[in-house]
């Protein structure tokens, strides 16, 4: 892995300013791998985030700085949703994930090679080459998850479209001459938006200039200052700036995923403003839909257009994102128009349908990829169903194979499901709850493949094994 960040430890990455919240969708995924109690444990997080009975979710954030009441939640109204340890998202920072990520890698044989910049790229049919300083390394796929000013994006020519900014997002650690001017939270003005943090000296704040400001620039405490008071319509004093950086909310992504023997992933294929902490949470997703489709490429069993179904899944997925910070934009804009969508929405959000949607929109449990067939299970992000014996799904993946799980009482499809052991587990008994389903096939990803009932088909069973995991080892 080619890192262009010389050093890993960065003020950004850790506590307060790489703060970021993680999804439940992302907390699956470090539970399915075995990471979550060391995700855990360097985020400073005491027991587990989910619950052994259907309870409400502890938080749910905000829609365009309004905050949500977990309580209006309607748990029954989520879809196919089971108690498990990762039914919570989860506050950590960047660098509690990156740790845990590297630790993995490094177990795994990865070699992190850092301060190496990708300066050309070039491919054929067979492979693809990419020059960092004086070397160049050849590989048959290359992945760029080189962030939203991606060298990768451009050099392997992807078309990266979208819409402008509105707003020059801040972020502030600085000292306060009289931090009490400021009110705590999420704070909607008339001239535009600032966010004082329990963190001492950490503030954020929206000013709605078209993007005007220049990223190329360091901001200067007057600069800085002068925005503050602006948004926030008080003379509020910063004696000193410690950290600070700015933003936008342009909102682009590539037309594709992939050039030829190129792919991207993550901020490099698409950026929006942190409005709903979505950036992190959608990168992770893309690597867990992307890495076990390119693994099965590599190792050659993949069934052809295999790595294609990554850009169908995911592209949809990326745009949406894009949507929903747009509106967060148009609902924050310091404008009479707007202001009057803020106090509709924001009796939206009061009410139990109004929570629950967006809940199910942060929290990743209202995706559903398009996989064909009417079964309401099959695209999604799979329960965390439990045996009888307490085996939980999340335990059987952690090896980072598929998983058959058959609930039929003569057991039908393990014979079937052992013709590819090597590449998915198969267990049987009794479910605590088996949502209605006789059987299901789960993607290394947490992804239901195929649900079966009470009956289930072992034909259409071998049909969808086929379809994502390849045709079976010779015996």
């Amino acid at each position: 892995m080619l890192e262009r960040e010389p050093e890993s430890r960065s003020p950004w990455k850790s506590d307060p300013l790489g703060m970021r919240g993680l999804s439940a969708a992302s907390v699956e995924a470090f539970y399915r791998r075995g990471m979550l109690r060391p995700l855990l444990t360097a985020s400073g997080v005491d027991g587990d985030p989910g619950a052994d009975g259907p309870s409400a979710p502890r938080g749910v954030g905000h829609f365009a700085g309004m905050m949500l009441d977990p309580a209006n939640v309607d748990v029954d109204a989520l879809p196919f949703r089971l108690p498990g340890p990762a039914t919570e998202g989860v506050m950590t920072n960047l660098e509690a994930v990156e740790a845990v990520l590297s630790e993995r890698a490094s177990m795994l044989g990865v070699e992190v090679r850092r301060g190496v910049t990708v300066s050309a790229v070039a491919q054929d049919g067979e492979r693809v080459v990419a020059r960092a300083g004086e070397r160049e390394y050849a590989a048959r796929w290359l992945v760029g998850c080189d962030g939203g000013r991606s060298a990768v994006r451009g050099l392997a020519g992807f078309d990266f479209v979208g819409t402008e900014p509105q707003f020059t997002g801040y972020v502030v650690l600085a000292t306060i001459a009289d931090p009490g001017k400021l009110r705590p939270g999420f704070n909607l003005t008339p001239t535009g938006m600032y966010l004082r943090t329990p963190a001492e000296g950490y503030v954020g704040m929206l000013e709605f200039d078209g993007g005007a400001f220049d990223r190329s620039q360091r901001p200067t405490r007057e600069h800085l200052q002068a925005v503050l008071r602006r948004v926030s319509g008080t003379d509020v004093t910063l004696s000193d700036v410690h950290l600070a950086s700015s933003f936008t909310d342009r909102a682009m992504q590539t037309t594709s995923y992939r050039q030829g023997r190129v792919l991207l992933a993550g901020d490099a294929a698409h950026i929006h403003s942190p409005l709903g902490a979505q950036g992190l949470n959608l990168g992770i997703g893309d690597a867990m839909n992307l890495g076990w489709k390119l693994a099965a490429t590599v190792h050659g069993y993949a069934r052809d257009g295999l790595v294609d179904t990554y850009a169908r899944e995911r592209r949809p997925i990326g745009a949406r994102a894009l949507v929903w910070a747009r509106a967060q934009t148009a609902v924050m804009r310091p404008d009479p128009h707007a202001q009057a969508i803020q106090g509709v929405v924001r009796d939206l959000l009061g009410t139990r349908d109004g929570t629950t949607y967006v809940f199910a929109h942060t929290s990743g449990s209202s995706i559903r990829y398009d996989l064909g067939g009417e079964q309401p299970l099959v695209g999604r992000n799979a329960p965390d169903l439990r045996l009888g014996d307490g085996t939980r799904l999340g335990d059987l993946m952690r090896d980072g194979r598929g998983v058959a799980l058959d609930f039929s009482a003569d057991r039908c499809l393990r014979g079937s499901a052992m013709r590819w052991e090597s590449r998915m587990r198969y267990a049987a008994g009794a479910v605590r709850n088996d949502l209605g389903v006789g059987a299901v096939l789960v993607r290394p990803d947490g992804v239901v493949a195929w649900a079966g009932d009470r009956d289930p088909d072992r034909e259409a069973f071998e049909r969808a094994a086929g379809q994502w995991f390849g045709a079976p080892p010779e015996s």
